[in-house]
């Protein structure tokens, strides 16, 4: 399919994938030793460099599914998510409690508007 564009591709995922007029792509913390505070903010931050690889910002999430090792975590996320999220343009957003690879507290899976 011609209109499908992949950045950053390996033979098991790709880093994005733009298919028309939205991109998607997956957020884990690059450090997982850190705690739930610092993989938020480490999964927030690369949230920002990929929107920014796709000429984008904040503005443009249409919706982030949330998946954390323990909902005991929530607390932490939604004080951070909350910082970071423009007022008045907060994405769909659903977070559900999931077993995670070892030393993961959380992933995201982010789906965003771009140009076409």
């Amino acid at each position: 399919m011609k209109d499908i564009r992949r950045i950053g591709v390996t033979r098991r995922w790709s880093d994005i994938v733009v298919h028309g007029p939205t991109a998607y792509f997956v957020e884990v913390a690059d450090d997982p030793a850190q705690d739930m505070r610092g993989q938020v903010t480490q999964i927030l931050a690369q949230i920002d460099g990929r929107l920014a690889t796709l000429g984008c910002h904040r503005t443009s999430l249409l919706q982030v599914l949330i998946y954390v090792a323990d909902l005991a975590d929530g607390p932490i996320l939604n004080e951070l998510w909350e910082a970071w999220v423009p007022e008045g343009h907060a994405p769909a957003r659903a977070c559900v409690q999931v077993v995670l690879s070892p030393g993961y507290l959380i992933e995201m899976v982010v789906t965003a508007a771009v140009d076409a």
